[in-house]
Order: structure tokens, then C-alpha cells, then sequence
């Protein structure tokens, strides 16, 4: 995704790691309107996200650990854009992984930034329909605990609206979805 073109200069590297899944860097910039200083940033391949909804009109969603935050968030099948792979086939794999789930109609939903304060990280939202229920789904990633969680329309707002532990990018795909779907 190109949103903006404007690279600032790079005056002097400061810091770099090279992570399993993203890197992190940190330089010295001279921004388009002249300011310099220090900025540092995780750079991310990005991520896919689905927005999959049952025949009966039930989202699936994931309660999946995140050690970041000590415990459990509420988010829809996601995974992050492996090299070379277009979001459209991260996310079909991602969503039989995590739910066990397979969606025959696709449609994307969009993408935004997920965190530019401090990550170049993109999701690529679909919306994912017409599931079927695998007999034989493929195993979760090792490094991974998940469990599927299904909620109507009402009962994920009403989670929204009472700040249960929900991650933003699925806020975001719920909303999105909902224009598409009303």
C-alpha cells in the first residue's frame, strides 16, 4: 500500500534487530518539512485479517493469548503476509488454521494502517462467507493458543461498546463488514 510517498532522509542509522516476524529500526531523519530528530520504527510485512461469517449470520472470531498484553483478546482469524504471498492467500490459510473454518466467497473490505505511530505494519480486511466446517482442520502453529468463539451481530457490538479485551483491527473489520452487509 502506497498511502504516502514522502521518504524522509536518513541522517544516520542508529539501531537495527531483525526479528522472526518483523524488524525495528531506529535513525536519525530529516522529515519532508525539514525537522530532524530521532525516530524509530517496526517495519512489518503486514497482516490479513478475515471477517467470517457463519450461513446463520454469526461471526467467527478467535480468543487467542497475547503475551504482549498477559491474556486474551477477542479478534478475528488473522496472520501475518508471509514474503512473496498476496494477503488473499495469507488469510485463507490463516482462517482454516485458527477456526477450522473454510470460506467459499471472498470480498475485501480494505486495508489501513494498524499502529502508525510506530509500525509500517498494513491489514488486508476480507470478508469471508459461504463457511464450511472442516472435518479434519490443520494444526494451529505451535507458538499459538486459540480457541474459536461465535457471536451474532448484537453480541460483538455490545462487547465493542462495553470495552471487553478486543483487538482494534477487529473493531475495525466489524464496522466495515457491517456497511457491506447491511
Amino acid at each position: 500500500m502506497s498511502l504516502f510517498q514522502e521518504p524522509p532522509e536518513v541522517l544516520k542509522p542508529l539501531m537495527f534487530y531483525d526479528g522472526r516476524k518483523y524488524t525495528f529500526e531506529a535513525n536519525r531523519l530529516r522529515l519532508p518539512n525539514g525537522s530532524e530528530g530521532d525516530w524509530s520504527c517496526v517495519r512489518h510485512p503486514g497482516g490479513a485479517m478475515a471477517v467470517p461469517i457463519t450461513n446463520e449470520g454469526k461471526f467467527v472470531l478467535v480468543k487467542q493469548y497475547r503475551f504482549a498484553l498477559k491474556g486474551r483478546l477477542l479478534e478475528f482469524p488473522a496472520g501475518t503476509v508471509e514474503t512473496h504471498e498476496a494477503p488473499a492467500v495469507t488469510i485463507r490459510r490463516e482462517i482454516e488454521e485458527e477456526t477450522g473454518y473454510r470460506a467459499h466467497k471472498w470480498q475485501k473490505l480494505g486495508e489501513f494502517p494498524l499502529a502508525p505511530g510506530y509500525s509500517d505494519e498494513i491489514i488486508y480486511a476480507f470478508l469471508a462467507q459461504d463457511l464450511e466446517l472442516l472435518d479434519n482442520p490443520p494444526e494451529q502453529d505451535e507458538d499459538e493458543d486459540i480457541e474459536t468463539v461465535l457471536m451474532t451481530p448484537e453480541e460483538l457490538e455490545k462487547a465493542i461498546l462495553a470495552g471487553e479485551p478486543i483487538d482494534a483491527k477487529s473493531i475495525c473489520g466489524f464496522y466495515m463488514a457491517r456497511t457491506m452487509l447491511a
